[in-house]
């Protein structure tokens, strides 16, 4: 039943995909198969094995000890302000945020990161046949997080073909940064977390092969980065502060008023339909979760958690799916936890094209121009992943 709900999940996607190709003739096939059976190797690997349960158990201990560091910072600056056993959101999961944002600087200022990302990029464009530069950003979004990935590559997105532009800005709404990670595992099961990270890389890219082929050739497929001017180490603790400071603070306003609105079509839909917005959508969702293997008596609470991601954003759907995870099944949990972590709403259509078009106003009014597309085609990446996390629960 199992490889049946894989089967109709990858056939809903490619379906979906297939309708709203730029160029269904050329759509890249072996690419695709290719990286599903990667895919199908680091699902099984991380979920199914000895070795792959202990990555994963490693992983999620280790973002748990850095989770737990963060805390001394924390409670040195805020402690006594909540009341004994209590565990407000922006302790638990946002504030840790700022302490992760400097260890990534410091891996980055160490050159540490950028080695790995390098030839983790290497490899994977030899398995994927996708350009070095596709290759390279598909892994460093999923270190760095958007925007500031972009800045890596700064020179060559003025220079990019738009195809190219519309590969790498879906890799950027799949993947999750490393310092988001830590967060997302205070609402989530750490095994689920690791293995959709793992998983999106690849999701996006088979994406990006059926509505976006194209082929690239050795002189197309030169990739540069961009190292950003060195600064003394303490100035960029400074910056790497700062910026995690500022993530926690958008994060914290988003979820503000993202909660409020959510709560407020709900309360107008229940006064006007009898029903709420979150039903609502699920019922339309519904479908979709059954495809990719979601019991049938469990599609209506699936679907309403994927589209609350949609139109809110991920956190936003974590804390309601909190609240109802309790009450479903195993498979379910693990479908809707994958699904979950990545950036597919509308919120980051539009972040992305403001970092876009902060480096090339040309480049940036075409992402706006595509940016349903490129919802469609993060949405899809984040089916593929989910699916492919059902053949194994």
């Amino acid at each position: 039943m199992n490889v049946l709900f894989l089967i109709t999940g990858l056939l809903f996607v490619f379906a979906i995909g297939y309708l709203f190709s730029n160029d269904r003739k050329h759509i890249k096939y072996k690419r695709i198969v290719i990286m599903l059976a990667a895919q199908l190797v680091l699902v099984f690997t991380l979920m199914n094995t000895s070795v792959g349960l202990t990555i994963v158990t490693n992983i999620g201990n280790f973002f748990e000890e850095l989770m737990a560091i963060a805390d001394a910072g924390i409670e040195f600056v805020l402690g006594g302000i909540v009341n004994k056993g209590e565990e407000p959101f922006i302790f638990t999961a946002l504030l840790p945020l700022v302490f992760l944002s400097v260890l990534i600087g410091v891996l980055n200022h160490v050159k540490i990161l950028p080695v790995i990302i390098k030839y983790t990029g290497f490899v994977l464009s030899k398995i994927t046949g996708m350009g070095k530069l596709e290759s390279y950003f598909a892994v460093s979004t999923a270190v760095l997080g958007q925007p500031e990935v972009f800045l890596t590559i700064l020179k060559q997105i003025p220079l990019l073909s738009p195809k190219r532009i519309y590969t790498i800005c879906t890799s950027a709404m799949s993947a999750v940064s490393m310092a988001m990670v830590g967060a997302y595992m205070t609402m989530l099961e750490p095994q689920y977390v690791v293995t959709a990270v793992a998983l999106n890389i690849f999701s996006a890219l088979i994406i990006a092969n059926i509505i976006n082929p194209y082929d690239l050739s050795d002189e197309e497929d030169l990739m540069q980065t961009d190292e950003q001017e060195r600064v003394p180490f303490f100035q960029m603790v400074s910056q790497s502060v700062m910026d995690g400071f500022k993530l926690v603070v958008t994060v914290a306003a988003m979820l503000l008023g993202f909660i409020s609105l959510m709560e407020l079509i709900n309360v107008m839909f229940l006064g006007v339909f009898n029903v709420s917005f979150q039903t609502l959508m699920g019922y339309i969702f519904a479908p979709i979760a059954f495809l990719m293997g979601v019991p049938w008596s469990e599609v209506v609470e699936a679907g309403s958690i994927m589209a609350t991601k949609l139109v809110t954003n991920e956190f936003v759907a974590m804390l309601n799916f909190g609240e109802i995870s309790a009450g479903l099944s195993e498979k379910t949990v693990a479908i809707i936890s994958v699904y979950l972590v990545s950036f597919a709403n509308f919120g980051t259509v539009g972040i992305i094209a403001g970092s876009i078009r902060s480096i090339s106003e040309k480049q940036g009014n075409y992402i706006s121009k595509v940016a349903l597309k490129l919802l469609l085609g993060a949405t899809l990446a984040s089916v593929i992943s989910g699916t492919m996390m059902g053949l194994v629960i």
